[in-house]
């Protein structure tokens, strides 16, 4: 009887080539799951099926997890204004831990000997997959024939050819993650230094050229309705503001980074949801929140976004990070008022009850209400008595 084993399945030229390998090389028996994190429409999944059955898998299925993925993780990323380096929204690392958790529990299920990812052995794929299974199925075989092989994408195409395969081969020169939260673009311009990547190989296309006024309103931190729409969750908010911004070109850029195994990365991406959220959240937040909220949040979400994307999710610390993101949103409630244009987006204001730039208190650089002038006086002075010391004491020195 042959061996089962449950291959994380995206219908890409990665995860074909697996397919193929794991029951025509390794004669394994092999089931293949796709778990959908927001990136797939019904057709498209119905074609990811069709491929995997036409390779001999010898079942197929499909986990829908946006709302589990919203939930568990990407609200989080939001309440924390999370960009990597300050520039990735963490696109395809923020879906890895959950598709890694869903294909684990899934092998334990139906008693799978082994499980097998489609990563290669120069990114932070298949350290993701292999940790999550480590601790969530710790005695189940990890195969990764992309990585043990060491295959070139030309050789998996290569290979795919010679048994027939039909899949658009051109389309693979590029690696596409699409999720929810944005769409990762990885291809021959992403492994140099210089060069940016063409046009076509983005997901969207630009075709809006006119600016177009546009109100985001968030409660307590979460996107809830785009314009005069206002939705029961908040990911229908999120898929309509992608709807919007996308033809606009509006969130492409290319992040260069560290990657967990030591060397230097760089991968392309479009989101445009998910950047102009964080940026219109933020500025809610700059509204609605004290001095040293906005200063410790800074802190944490640069803890909480490195270790989501170096393999961490699992580490308990991060369920007390969350707690801390939560209670923080819940003044973070009001309107966003925006302008999109091709390939960027401007940030009018904001409308919000708890809007701490009251004019009752006074207006910045015009009027105080809540002080006075002598009040001023006898804080500054106070303010610059420890320093007024130290300079006296030693004359010149940090001037």
């Amino acid at each position: 009887m042959k061996k089962k084993v449950i291959l994380a399945y995206s219908g890409g030229l990665d995860t074909t080539y697996c397919a193929l390998y794991l029951s025509r090389v390794l004669e394994y028996e092999v089931h293949a799951v796709t778990i959908n994190t927001g990136g797939f429409t019904r057709v498209e999944l119905d074609e990811i099926k069709q491929r995997a059955l036409s390779l001999g898998v010898v079942s197929y299925t499909c986990i829908d997890s946006v709302v589990e993925y919203y939930e568990s993780c990407l609200k989080y990323l939001l309440f924390g204004n999370v960009l990597k380096n300050n520039t990735y929204p963490l696109s395809v690392s923020a879906e890895r831990t959950i598709q890694a958790k869903l294909i684990a529990e899934h092998a334990l299920k139906v008693g799978a000997h082994a499980i097998c990812h489609g990563s290669t052995g120069a990114g932070n794929d298949q350290i993701r997959f292999d940790v999550a299974f480590h601790v969530l199925a710790p005695h189940m075989k990890i195969i990764t024939p992309i990585r043990d092989l060491k295959l070139s994408r030309e050789e998996e195409m290569a290979f795919l050819k010679e048994n027939k395969v039909d899949m658009n081969f051109e389309k693979a020169k590029y690696s596409i993650n699409k999720g929810l939260w944005g769409t990762s673009v990885g291809g021959n311009e992403t492994l140099t230094s210089d060069q940016y990547l063409p046009e076509e190989a983005f997901p969207s296309q630009v075709h809006k050229t006119t600016s177009e006024q546009h109100t985001l309103l968030f409660d307590n931190g979460e996107l809830v309705g785009v314009d005069t729409e206002v939705y029961n969750h908040p990911i229908k908010a999120i898929k309509k503001l992608e709807e919007l911004a996308s033809p606009f070109g509006i969130g492409r850029d290319i992040h260069v980074g560290d990657t967990i195994i030591g060397i230097k990365g760089r991968v392309g991406f479009e989101a445009s949801a998910a950047l102009i959220a964080i940026k219109a959240h933020h500025l809610l937040e700059k509204h609605t929140l004290s001095k040293h909220q906005l200063a410790i949040k800074d802190q944490l979400a640069v803890v909480y976004g490195n270790w989501l994307h170096e393999a961490m999710f699992l580490d308990p610390v991060m369920r007390n990070i969350e707690t801390f993101f939560k209670h923080s949103q819940s003044s973070v409630s009001g309107k966003v008022f925006m302008t999109f244009l091709p390939y960027r987006f401007i940030l009018n204001g904001v409308e919000s009850q708890f809007d701490l730039m009251s004019d009752q208190f006074g207006q910045y650089g015009e009027n105080n209400k809540a002080w006075t002038g002598e009040d001023v006086k006898g804080f500054s002075k106070i303010m610059a008595n420890a320093l007024t010391i130290y300079h006296q004491i030693n004359p010149g020195y940090g001037q």
